[in-house]
């Protein structure tokens, strides 16, 4: 784990945009082509404002979730409809960008050919972006889940899992930490003090039972690059 800290939540997003800009163009310098897997909820939104009108060849960029509510964009709760509105808003909407969500009775039943879909997309990606809530969990890797430990499993053939939420929607689609970790670039965005404190007891092992993002810590190759703001 690589901890930076911040003096606020924009300047920590400032930041991150800038190292995620600098990954991209290293991507489609060596390949022509630069891939980004982002979170959704709040947290990020500081940092798609500030990555979105970055300078660099968006045409050759492509952009996925790394996990989903199991919902339609017109959903408030979708994480499609969120990048849409604060990503691909700027520059950044000559990317191409892949939902997960594909309409599909349920989460269960679409894992796979969501895997699929996302086959286009530059890999490793050069830049995957993570959150972490209350309870530990990333993506939506949320503990207490019965497939948890088998999506955890940084050894486990890439892939998009289907996980249940403590709250509405609960259904969810995600990348498995294996998916997560093809990646050049990983970063967490964390804020607030009770997260730092959290994210402390998770590096040293002192939660019990252990909070899922313990896992994504003890990860060398690539290391987690966490920003941290109050």
């Amino acid at each position: 784990m690589i901890l930076q800290r911040f003096d606020s939540a924009p300047a920590a997003a400032a930041a991150m945009a800038e190292q995620i800009a600098m990954a991209l163009r290293l991507g489609i310098a060596w390949r022509e082509r630069g891939s980004l897997a982002v979170a959704g909820g709040r947290t990020p939104v500081p940092l798609f404002q500030a990555l979105r009108d970055a300078e660099l060849d968006w045409g050759r960029a492509g952009i996925t979730l790394t996990d989903e509510r199991w919902v339609p964009e017109d959903h408030p709760g979708s994480n499609a409809a969120l990048v849409r509105r604060e990503l691909l808003a700027g520059r950044a909407g000559a990317a191409r960008f892949v939902p997960l969500y594909d309409g599909s009775a349920s989460a269960a039943d679409a894992t796979a050919a969501v895997w699929r879909n996302l086959r286009p997309l530059a890999r490793p990606f050069d830049a995957v972006v993570l959150g972490m809530g209350e309870d530990g969990h990333f993506a939506s890797l949320f503990p207490g889940e019965p497939e948890l430990d088998a999506a955890l499993d940084p050894a486990a053939a890439p892939a998009c899992v289907a996980m249940r939420a403590p709250v509405e929607p609960r259904e969810r689609i995600s990348l498995n930490l294996a998916a997560l970790l093809q990646a050049r670039r990983l970063f967490l965005l964390v804020t607030g003090a009770a997260k730092r404190e959290l994210l402390v007891a998770a590096a040293h092992g002192d939660a019990q039972p252990p909070y899922p993002v313990a896992t994504l810590l003890a990860q060398r190759s690539p290391a987690p690059e966490v920003y941290w703001a109050p």
